[in-house]
């Protein structure tokens, strides 16, 4: 396994740090994108079409919005992969009402099962206020428990602020 976890808020350069660090990597190779966001609204939809621009046509992309294992499980030994992003995929799972500690365990096994290069985006939403509500709260709870799961199990972590990244895993 060679895998890093790439933390930050929204609009911090996580996606574009991680992108650049797998085109580096990928040498000779494709690099792939695990997309787990959904279009349900135009917003989203806009979101979605800028990322795919700003990438350009030399990365494959799959769709993975509640099976991320298994798009996990399907890379090649030598492929290059960033999942973009593990808390859209949590928020999914959560709302189809999926077993979210199942559903994470069998992440944490594919990643560290998986031979190809990944790096795994998500969103540090435990920095700011106490949500408001119970499923705000719950979803911030699993985040952060994803996030420690993750951070334990990975070789790399960064956390990037400004666009800056702060390597956090293994010490600088």
């Amino acid at each position: 396994m060679t895998a890093t976890l790439v933390l930050g808020g929204a609009r911090s350069g996580k996606s574009a740090f991680a992108q650049r660090a797998a085109e580096g990597a990928a040498i000779g190779a494709r690099p792939v994108l695990i997309a787990t966001g959904q279009a349900f609204d135009d917003e989203m939809a806009e979101r979605i079409a800028r990322h795919q621009a700003d990438r350009g046509d030399s990365w494959m992309t799959v769709e993975a919005p509640l099976d991320l294992s298994a798009a996990l499980a399907a890379l090649p030994a030598d492929g290059v992969a960033v999942v973009d992003c593990l808390t859209l995929w949590l928020s999914n799972l959560m709302l189809a009402d999926q077993d979210v500690a199942a559903a994470t365990a069998d992440l944490l096994d594919v990643v560290f099962a998986c031979e190809a290069r990944l790096w795994l985006v998500s969103n540090e939403v435990g920095l700011g206020i106490v949500p408001e509500t119970p499923l705000g709260r719950r979803f911030r709870d699993e985040a952060g428990r994803l996030h420690q799961d993750l951070a334990r199990a990975v070789d790399e972590v960064f956390f990037i602020a400004a666009g800056l990244p702060l390597r956090l895993k293994p010490a600088a």
